[in-house]
C-alpha cells in the first residue's frame, strides 16, 4: 500500500485501535472550518532567531536526544506527543484527534508536502546578519521540500528588522535548529550522518553538477559580506561552487542557497525518481507535527482528546 494511502491508518486488528473508536474526536463548527484562513500570525523569524525559547515552541512531537548515534539517515522525531498532564499520545492518535477541526483540503496539502519532505538534505546559514536573507532562505527550503535548517548566530543579528513578507510564513513549517558555534553545529550534523558541503570560491571546490547529491549532506551558505569563515572551511568535508559565467564571481546569499537545494533536489529526483525519502511512518509522524503547527487551538484540542481517552480506559 502507498505511503499517501496509509498516512491516517491505524492498526485495526489491536485492542488498542478498539478502545480509541469509543472516543469521540472533536466536532468543529462549520464557521471555524472556514475561520482556518488566514490563521493566526506565527511568531516572525527575528523573534525565533533572537529569543531562546523561540525555536523550541515551534516543533511539537517528541525528539529525539540531540547527540544520536550515527545511523545511514536522520529522523529527529518520535511517535509520542505529550501532553502537559504527562499523557503520551501516538501520532496516529494525533491526527485522528485534529482531523475534524481541519479542512479536507488543508489535510490534502498537509499529506501532499510531507511525501515530498526530505531530513537527507539540510541547509545551514552561518553568521548572516539580515534577517531578510535569512527568510529568503528559510522559504526557499520549504518550497523544495528541505524539512531541516540550521542557523548559526551572528553577534550583530539583533540590529536588523525582520522581513516577514519575505519568508511568507515558511518559517513555522521547518525543522529550525540554533547554534552558537560553526564547530557544535557541525559535530551535531556529522554524528547524524550528514557530509558537510560549504559553498566556496577556490582552486580545490568542486562543481554542484559534479556531485552526489543523493548521499546525506549539510549546504553550507555564509556571511553576506565575509561569506563561509575559515572555521567552517576546515571542518568542512568539501567545498562547492556554483558555476558562474558573469562578470561577478558570486551570488547574493539567499539566491545562492536556492540555487544549491534546487540542484540538489534535481539531482536527487534524476538519482532516485523522487527527493521525498521518508517512509510510511515517518509521514505519519510529521503529518502529526504538521497538524499540531495548523494554528493555536490545536494543542487544546489535542490534550482534550487525550483526556477523554484516559476517562474511557479507567
Amino acid at each position: 500500500m502507498s505511503a499517501c494511502k496509509t498516512l491516517s491508518c491505524f492498526p485495526l486488528s489491536s485492542t488498542s485501535f478498539f478502545k480509541r473508536t469509543l472516543i469521540r474526536t472533536p466536532r468543529c463548527s462549520t464557521s471555524a472550518l472556514a475561520a482556518e484562513e488566514p490563521e493566526p500570525q506565527s511568531p516572525t523569524v527575528q523573534h525565533l532567531l533572537s529569543t531562546p525559547d523561540g525555536v523550541s515552541t515551534l516543533m511539537k512531537m517528541d525528539r529525539k536526544p540531540l547527540l544520536h548515534a550515527h545511523a545511514p539517515r536522520w529522523f529527529p522525531y518520535l511517535d509520542a506527543f505529550r501532553c502537559r498532564n504527562g499523557a503520551v499520545l501516538t501520532s496516529a492518535e494525533v491526527v485522528h484527534a485534529l482531523a475534524p477541526c481541519i479542512s479536507q483540503e488543508r489535510r490534502r496539502r498537509f499529506g501532499s508536502v510531507v511525501r515530498n519532505r526530505s531530513y537527507s538534505l539540510c541547509l545551514v546559514v552561518e553568521g548572516l546578519c539580515d534577517f531578510g536573507n535569512v527568510s529568503a532562505a528559510f522559504r526557499s527550503a520549504d518550497a523544495l521540500g528541505v524539512q531541516s535548517v540550521h542557523v548559526v548566530s551572528c553577534d550583530d543579528n539583533k540590529r536588523y528588522k525582520d522581513n516577514r513578507h519575505v519568508s511568507m510564513g515558511a518559517e513555522k513549517w521547518l525543522d529550525i535548529e540554533l547554534w552558537d558555534s560553526t564547530k557544535e553545529c557541525f559535530k551535531m550534523l556529522k554524528s547524524r550522518g550528514y557530509r558537510i558541503a560549504t559553498t566556496h570560491v577556490g582552486m580545490d571546490a568542486v562543481s554542484i553538477h559534479d556531485l552526489d547529491w543523493s548521499c546525506p549532506t549539510a549546504i553550507v551558505v555564509g556571511n553576506e559580506n565575509r561569506g563561509i569563515s575559515d572555521e567552517a572551511l576546515e571542518l568542512s568535508d568539501l567545498h562547492c561552487s556554483i558555476p558562474m559565467a558573469g562578470m561577478v564571481d558570486s551570488f547574493n546569499v539567499s539566491v545562492a542557497a536556492g540555487i544549491l537545494m534546487h540542484h540538489a533536489v534535481c539531482d536527487r529526483i534524476s538519482r532516485m525518481g523522487r527527493h521525498g525519502d521518508l517512509t510510511v511512518e515517518e509521514c505519519q509522524i510529521l503529518l502529526a507535527e504538521f497538524s499540531l503547527r495548523h494554528n493555536s487551538s490545536m494543542i487544546s484540542i489535542v490534550e482534550d482528546y487525550a483526556k477523554r481517552k484516559a476517562e474511557i480506559l479507567t
